[in-house]
């Protein structure tokens, strides 16, 4: 509204009250736009946020990044090159022992540069040999192996028994190792079905079909029931652990993968939801101290066993650090602990020396708690910002676990990494398509994962569970 000098002349002859009513009224509309510019400036903040999440502010993988900028072309920022410098020293493979030579192939000289031709081994050799090894395949093929049940006419009653073949043998129409091999290939190299079967044809020779792979996969499924239930057993047994979840497809529909990871065991189960009863479940009887991120789904866990992720809160305390006024400082003063906390959490991993990890950790605490009680009263006007102060006020305790207890990390990326393999298989397979394949997934992950943790081969493990299973011997353990 804008007054001409005339008609505020004519407000101010027209006396006290009326005066007194328009600068009421334009008080009012006052209040009212700043109420606007203010609704305006949280909206801006808000798309400015979404436009700058990364995986540095947020829990948004590195995949969803932007790309970098691409590099100059040319030479370096030092005006050489690029690539291996005139003078280098290469670096070339180192030859194998003696022991390790399956085959030697001995070459001689023909001819001399004088022109002298040397007919076969007329002379002694000279000094050393260059030599020179060569790595390669041989040729892989399957073996065929043909079991021939006879028949004999008996001479006492005149019968015909024929030979019974064990169960090992009539359990499948492909052995223990090809078996497992097939199985490493779809579920740690996340190959398709048809791949798969294209690769067995190439590589191995062996005819397959989509439905014999699944056939296959269903089996090793069944196999892992028991190694499957002493793993959650594991977990649940230990003194510290890692839990994690992710979303999941099945037909379509919306799942929720969830995992539990140590330093040497993993489970994964797939559930209907991300939800706390779930979280219960999993974690039944465990009286280990727990590392999350800030889920709800685990609140039902008691502050003095649980550590919550100092990598999480780092994101998000870089997050308000991209605000304005008293978030940007809320954002600042996180950051700053959180350089501080990771600092003297490095610096126990190079010492062991945990009674100074306690004495730094306790500064820390009677430094920031304060500063953070400070951002969690009213008077900051971000909620977010008094949001997240407050949160963390409830949840103290559990930032701190991990200076007192053996095996307990400041952060949950073990969990993460461990749950990466899951995630891409996702990705590319899409889920999966029934209960049934839930479940079979979940079991061979949870294999695939625990024998990468204890660095054993999963190919060594599966032929030795499948020819177990076969006989109907007892499964060896992922223990």
């Amino acid at each position: 509204m804008c007054v001409e000098r005339v008609e505020a002349e004519a407000i101010y002859d027209a006396g006290r009250e009326v005066v007194v009513e328009v600068l009421l009224a334009m008080d009012r509309r006052i209040e009212q736009l700043e109420a606007h510019v203010a609704r305006q400036d949280e909206r801006i903040a808000q798309l400015e946020r979404r436009l700058n999440r990364s995986s540095r502010n947020s829990s948004a993988p590195p995949s969803s990044d932007a790309p970098a900028p691409a590099a100059r072309r040319g030479k370096g920022s030092l005006g050489r090159d690029r690539g291996g410098q005139a003078g280098h020293e290469g670096h070339g493979r180192d030859l194998l022992p003696a022991c390790a030579v399956d085959e030697v192939i001995e070459h001689w000289p023909e001819r001399c540069d004088c022109g002298h031709v040397f007919c076969g081994r007329e002379h002694d050799p000279v000094g050393e040999p260059v030599v020179h090894q060569v790595e390669e395949l041989p040729a892989l093929t399957v073996r065929v192996i043909e079991h021939r049940a006879q028949r004999l006419c008996c001479p006492a009653c005149g019968g015909e028994p024929r030979a019974q073949l064990s169960r090992e043998l009539t359990a499948s129409c492909f052995g223990p190792r090809l078996q497992a091999a097939l199985v490493v290939l779809s579920v740690r190299n996340r190959i398709s079905r048809r791949d798969v079967v294209e690769l067995g044809e190439e590589l191995f020779g062996a005819r397959l079909s989509t439905g014999s792979i699944d056939a296959i996969l269903s089996r090793a499924s069944r196999a892992l029931q028991e190694p499957y239930e002493d793993l959650l057993g594991q977990v649940r047994g230990a003194g510290a652990l890692n839990a994690d979840e992710t979303g999941w497809r099945t037909a379509g529909e919306r799942r929720a993968l969830w995992g539990l990871f140590t330093a040497r065991h993993a489970f994964f189960q797939i559930t209907r939801d991300r939800h706390e009863d779930h979280a219960k479940r999993l974690l039944a009887n465990t009286h280990a101290i727990v590392t999350t991120d800030r889920w709800w789904a685990y609140r039902s866990l008691p502050l003095r066993r649980r550590q919550l992720c100092w990598s999480h809160l780092k994101r998000d305390f870089a997050a308000h650090e991209e605000g304005l006024a008293a978030e940007k400082e809320f954002g600042e003063h996180g950051l700053e602990l959180c350089r501080e906390v990771f600092a003297a959490w490095q610096t126990f991993q190079d010492t062991e020396d945990r009674r100074q990890l306690k004495r730094t950790i306790t500064q820390l605490q009677r430094t920031y708690k304060p500063i953070i009680a400070v951002y969690a009263t009213k008077r900051p006007r971000n909620k977010r910002c008094r949001g997240m102060a407050k949160n963390l006020l409830k949840a103290w305790p559990a930032l701190w676990n991990f200076a007192a207890h053996d095996g307990v990390a400041p952060t949950n990326n073990h969990a993460e990494r461990a749950l990466r393999g899951a995630v891409i298989y996702r990705k590319l397979s899409l889920g999966t398509q029934s209960a049934g394949g839930e479940q079979r997934i979940a079991r061979l992950l949870s294999a695939h994962t625990t024998c990468r943790l204890q660095r054993r081969s999963l190919f060594n493990y599966l032929s030795e569970l499948l020819t177990a299973h076969a006989r109907g011997d007892p499964a060896p353990s992922l223990a």
